[in-house]
């Protein structure tokens, strides 16, 4: 069930890239080119891991392929913690914008999780 949980997760977080892209283009540290394109990649990404995660046999590699994804979108995390006005994130009180970036190591360790060989979907 836990699989099935983070596949949903992944898949709708990855739609709202495209339904709600603005938050996400927010957060974006002025350094990424192509803000636009890079949220619009990593919702096509989140899209396909959770998908992924679905199909034993691409359920690995789309596990830490998610698992890549939230480290390469960390600094965009990162950025809203530090600058919540430029991130959009100034009515977020500080203790729920910083303990977002500790919740990226529970979200791996979900994923890495949801690969163990005894893990079967029922």
């Amino acid at each position: 069930m836990a699989v099935v949980v983070a596949a949903v997760f992944y898949i709708v977080a990855g739609a709202l890239h495209f339904i709600k892209p603005a938050p996400y283009l927010r957060i974006m540290p002025a350094y990424i080119p192509s803000h636009a394109a890079m949220v619009r990649v990593s919702g096509v990404f989140e899209i396909l891991g959770g998908l992924g995660l679905l199909v034993p046999a691409t359920r690995r590699a789309a596990a830490f392929g998610l698992v890549a994804l939230l480290i390469a979108v960390f600094p965009a995390n990162l950025y809203m913690a530090m600058h919540p006005a430029e991130g959009g994130a100034a009515a977020i009180p500080p203790g729920l914008r910083w303990g977002r970036l500790p919740l990226q190591a529970l979200l791996i360790w979900w994923l890495v999780w949801c690969t163990r060989p005894r893990y079967v979907l029922r």
